[in-house]
């Protein structure tokens, strides 16, 4: 056991640089010139909320603009209103969509697009001059905002069945506070659509110092919605929450300066190891942008199995002229197809398994073309890498004679399983079509907050990932283990938590396999509202209270 631990302090110290990036942060070179379609985080689970209305819902939370200070204004994190945001469902297994939900945003000044204005001056002096900023007064539940907020962000709601880009496409319409059907023409030149307000970003407790504060605030978005061939109502919302993804990234890039396993999980040494601890979660004070959708299973599972698919893609039209004289409307112009640009199912696959070379390809690639990228999945380098660096260093010190840290199951069944195929009997559809998403089995009843393993399956808990992914699941620590051969070891599957090898290969394929590791940045179910949108309150740009 001595041994092994060595090993591990070693291995892990080159393997955490690679894998812990943050989900899907900036993960490829040409997205990061585009953060306001960079998506960085896909959730899908069964709903877990209490209320028994919600039962059979699928919660699916999208999100975008990675790592945004609280205080980032005066413009904050608007969305592009020339991009095309979907979230795509795959319900058969043939690796594409059967159904697509597609977001397209209108912004607008306020004073009904003309824009707030001040008179500034008396008599002949005076002139109706713009005013600078978002919002110029106070604003919260209830409020009227017509002068007070500027910029008012909006979108219309589109299903397409079958092909994203084919004629059999619906618009989703619903009713109540901040909608309205108005004609935008970069969206539907002919139609007028349903708009569904989006909340402006927490600026700080002085905007938000209402009763209830930003919380009130941005509830009142949550909008009922009717999805044509749907016979159950559904919940929308798109707007700034708290970022629910934790890594330690500070002491990861200072050439990894912890010991990153569980503190006290090798006995033969308890002090080897690193405490688990908020604090070492360095994004715990950033915001996201999520799109959640809560939709009822049978609204998305089909004739299937019950298992479903799900990927979030933004796309960019494929020509973009700038406006030399740009003016608030038309900074630019836009034509040509839909190209995609960002691409996001499971987490920390185009960080750590696409090679350099490849990641904007993956960014712009569908998951039926995913055979091109099996190698990355099959004969990974990351395991690689690890042996690679310090195997001759581990033996030297320690007088071992391993052959190899990397797993030795090459091809890495395990790792097609996890990433492409999904487990037999739970998250697999009913054809198996090798791909990359996120996959979850409407079937499988949720667990409670609060009794949810953060581990997900490898904790003994099938409601969690990869069977789908809760916001409470520590993907960074799993995806890690997995990486380095967990799978190879028996999981906590059995009666009463008794081990259960899932028959994909042997501990024997993997010498560090049954380790503990992690980054030390937790993430518990427990950080978590228990109920839609479930991402909790964004931290507000200013903490202080109204002067």
């Amino acid at each position: 056991m001595k041994v092994r631990s060595g090993i591990l302090a070693s291995a892990v110290l080159a393997a955490l640089p690679l894998l812990a990036t943050a989900s899907s942060h900036r993960e490829a070179p040409n997205i990061a010139r585009l953060p306001t379609v960079d998506s960085t985080d896909l959730y899908m689970f069964m709903s877990y909320d209490p209320d028994p209305s919600k039962k059979d819902y699928v919660t699916i939370l999208a999100n975008y603009i990675p790592l945004q200070d609280p205080y980032g204004g005066p413009n904050y994190f608007a969305l592009d209103p020339f991009a095309l945001y979907e979230i795509h469902i795959d319900n058969d297994g043939d690796a594409k969509e059967d159904i697509t939900f597609q977001f397209q945003f209108d912004n607008n000044l306020g004073a009904n697009g003309k824009g707030l204005a001040l008179d500034i001056g008396v008599g002949a002096n005076k002139k109706t001059v713009a005013v600078p900023l978002k919002n110029i007064a106070p604003i919260g539940a209830g409020v009227d905002t017509s002068d007070k907020l500027n910029f008012n962000e909006s979108y219309a709601l589109t299903v397409v069945r079958g092909d994203r880009r084919g004629l059999n496409r619906s618009e989703i319409t619903g009713t109540g506070p901040f909608t309205a059907t108005r004609r935008v023409p970069f969206i539907d030149p002919f139609h007028e659509r349903t708009f569904f307000g989006k909340p402006y970003d927490n600026v700080g407790n002085k905007t938000f110092s209402t009763p209830g504060g930003y919380d009130a605030y941005a509830r009142q978005f949550i909008h009922s919605v009717n999805i044509p061939g749907c016979a159950q109502p559904a919940n929308v919302f798109v707007g700034q929450r708290l970022e629910g993804f934790a890594v330690n990234l500070g002491e990861i890039f200072d050439l990894v300066n912890i010991v990153p396993i569980v503190k006290g999980s090798i006995k033969a040494v308890p002090a080897l190891g690193i405490d688990q601890n908020v604090l070492n979660n360095d994004v715990r004070n950033k915001n996201v942008t999520t799109f959640a959708l809560e939709v009822h299973k049978s609204c998305l599972a089909g004739k299937g199995n019950g298992v479903i698919g799900a990927w979030t893609s933004a796309s960019l039209r494929q020509a973009r002229i700038l406006n030399p004289r740009p003016t608030f409307e038309i900074p630019e112009v836009d034509g040509g197809p839909w190209t995609q640009v960002s691409r996001l199912g499971m987490p920390l696959v185009n960080e750590v398994v696409i090679g350099l070379p490849d990641k904007d390809r993956f960014s712009a690639s569908e998951p039926k073309d995913d055979g091109q990228f099996a190698t990355y999945v099959t004969n990974p380098t990351l395991p690689a890498l690890v042996n690679a660096l310090f195997l001759g260093t581990i033996n030297s010190v320690l007088g071992t004679t391993f052959a190899d840290l990397a797993p030795t199951n090459i091809p890495r069944k395990d790792l097609v399983t996890a990433f492409l195929t999904g487990f037999p009997g739970v998250n697999q559809l009913a054809t198996v079509t090798p791909s990359e998403m996120l996959r979850l089995n409407t079937g499988i009843a949720p667990k409670a907050k609060g009794a949810q393993s953060t581990f997900g399956v490898a904790g003994g808990d099938v409601a969690g990932f990869p069977n789908g992914r809760r916001p409470g699941d520590d993907v960074v620590d799993i995806e890690l283990r997995v990486a380095l051969g967990a799978l190879c070891y028996d999981l906590p599957l059995g009666a009463n938590g008794a081990g259960v090898n899932l028959g994909i290969c042997k501990p024997e394929d993997a010498a560090i396999g049954f380790v503990q590791l992690t980054d030390g940045a937790p993430v518990t179910d427990g950080d978590f509202d228990a109920a839609f949108p479930y991402l909790r309150t964004p931290i507000p740009g200013s903490p202080n209270g109204p002067n």
